[in-house]
């Protein structure tokens, strides 16, 4: 794991499968980029998510332009994509910003 912002960790092309394919936990994988505005409108609401639900839910985030291999094998498309990852298999995906509220809505079934 490289780096930690606001209680997420940052993932990489080479770190991937076992950081979050690896993982016991589920993990949801923010695909972002510095130039995205909706990504940074997010960074906040998935750091209190992440302490929130710490022990049931890791986020990470990984950049779509430094990590092609990971953003083309999933087939992201825009950023922010989140998506969540368990037992090595996406098992939800989700396109753009959202507040908090919607967002741990849509994250209830991977909560639980």
């Amino acid at each position: 794991m490289t780096t930690y912002t606001e209680g997420m960790g940052e993932v990489t092309d080479a770190d991937f499968a076992a950081e979050v394919l690896g993982a016991e936990l589920p993990v949801l994988v923010k695909f972002t980029a510095e130039w995205c505005g909706p990504c940074r409108q997010l960074r906040p609401v998935l750091g209190a998510i992440a302490a929130e639900a710490a022990g049931r839910l890791r986020i990470v985030e990984m950049d779509v332009d430094r990590n092609p291999e990971t953003t083309l094998r999933y087939g992201v498309l825009g950023t922010p994509t989140l998506m969540v990852f368990r037992g090595g298999e996406p098992v939800k995906s989700l396109v753009g910003a959202r507040p908090k509220r919607r967002l741990l809505a849509e994250l209830e079934d991977v909560l639980a």
